[in-house]
């Protein structure tokens, strides 16, 4: 079996006896790896990735801010960084309204956070996840990785009951997720992304909590918030924690705080799930740069801050759907979901049919990103999403550009 993405060559290799492909397990040879945004494209007005457009909210005008900055080369960087981290655990257990850093994990990203829940939780080979297409792609990669089944229960695909909500498109189905618990008891995690990547959709906590109290279910519902400030007040799941231990809710600094760079997840959990994952990380996994910037954009004034720009985001959002839906004749389509994150998922249209078009969708899309300066995603090969564009809010100028740009495209395909 060929390694994805290594081309193929005739140079001997030595020793004779020495075969890589015998010495990789079977399913990473097989492993499909994660495409990212900046696999494809990382030049032009990038709205592909649902990175905030609006920047960090670190304020520049803090003197107390400033000097702890500025001190990070002062900083004995010879030496490894704190293995706890408990300053960065109490603010976002104060931010998040929990007891205490006893609450709180900290990981490289959220992808550190769903591979080690897997590798604590889930037997390799004998024991499943379940997810919820379309949902975040790294649900999928990890479970292969660690060679564990997957369980899939689309989320409402159709728009009959209206976009998001308790029963419209990207609701959970609640029933068929009891109904594969009851037909595989071997399920120890379900992941749900709320709101949705890339279905920008919440899903309610009455929702979640009909998988938490239902008594067959063993394991761990394990809930993605990484867009849960672009959704209002009294959304997050942070809220059921109190009253569940089988429940872990994954938050970020990478979209509302704007420092997708540093690479900062969070799990928020009862404190004996934060206690295994703990024991079980890699030491010193988050880097003291990264530590002083966390701490920083946790601040009062920061978060502050972060509140007035996910605002902003949200107003350009309802402008930006209305700037879409002004390009209707054209064949852009009704944006789909409950628009509750930083972008919209928005279907091309066939000029003749009016129906969900992939191949003009895919079309556009390139012509955007390669010969106009606008990058989006496409999105259409995911359940659900036939003929979607993912577009993820940019500023006023962006949004302006964006909008030139797509009826351009859309005259020429």
């Amino acid at each position: 079996m060929a390694i994805l993405g290594l081309a193929p060559s005739t140079a001997p290799i030595t020793p004779a006896h020495f075969d890589i492909e015998k010495v990789i397990r079977p399913n990473i040879l097989a492993l499909h790896p994660y495409r990212c945004a900046r696999d494809d494209y990382q030049e032009g007005i990038l709205l592909d990735a649902n990175e905030n457009a609006l920047g960090h909210s670190i304020p520049r005008s803090s003197n107390q801010i400033q000097q702890e900055l500025s001190s990070t080369l002062d900083t004995n960087l010879n030496r490894y960084p704190d293995p706890s981290h408990d300053g960065i655990k109490s603010r976002i257990a104060s931010l998040r309204s929990l007891p205490g850093k006893d609450h709180v994990f900290l990981g490289v990203g959220s992808d550190e956070v769903i591979d080690l829940l897997m590798r604590i939780c889930v037997v390799p080979v004998n024991e499943k996840i379940l997810i919820t297409p379309p949902t975040y792609g790294m649900y999928s990669i990890c479970a292969q990785v660690n060679d564990i089944g997957i369980v899939r229960c689309n989320l409402e695909l159709g728009g009959s009951e209206g976009e998001g909500g308790e029963h419209g498109r990207f609701s959970l189905l609640i029933d068929n997720i009891k109904a594969a618990i009851l037909a595989d008891p071997s399920i120890k995690l379900i992941f749900l992304c709320s709101p949705g990547n890339p279905t920008g959709t919440l899903i309610s906590l009455t929702a979640i909590k009909a998988i938490l109290d239902y008594e067959p279910f063993k394991g761990i519902v394990v809930v993605d918030e990484a867009y849960i400030d672009f959704a209002g007040e009294g959304t997050s799941a942070v809220s059921l924690i109190k009253d569940y231990a089988n429940i872990c809710v994954m938050q970020t600094l990478s979209k509302s705080f704007g420092l997708a760079a540093i690479r900062l997840g969070i799990a928020l959990a009862q404190p004996p799930l934060i206690q295994v994952l703990t024991n079980t990380k890699a030491p010193y996994n988050i880097s003291t740069p990264s530590a002083q910037l966390a701490l920083a954009a946790l601040s009062k004034e920061a978060v502050q801050n972060m509140r007035l720009k996910c605002q902003t985001l949200v107003e350009s959002r309802k402008q930006l759907q209305k700037s879409l839906e002004s390009l209707s004749a054209l064949g852009v389509g009704d944006i789909i979901g409950g628009n509750d994150a930083n972008f919209l998922m928005v279907p091309i249209l066939n000029k003749e049919t009016r129906l969900p078009d992939n191949a003009r969708a895919n079309a556009v899309y390139t012509e955007l990103a390669e010969n106009k300066g606008v990058v989006v995603r496409f999105r259409g090969k995911e359940a659900g999403c036939y003929g979607c564009l993912r577009i993820t809010v940019g500023t006023a100028e962006e949004n302006g550009t964006l909008i030139r740009q797509l009826q351009s495209a859309l005259n020429d395909y």
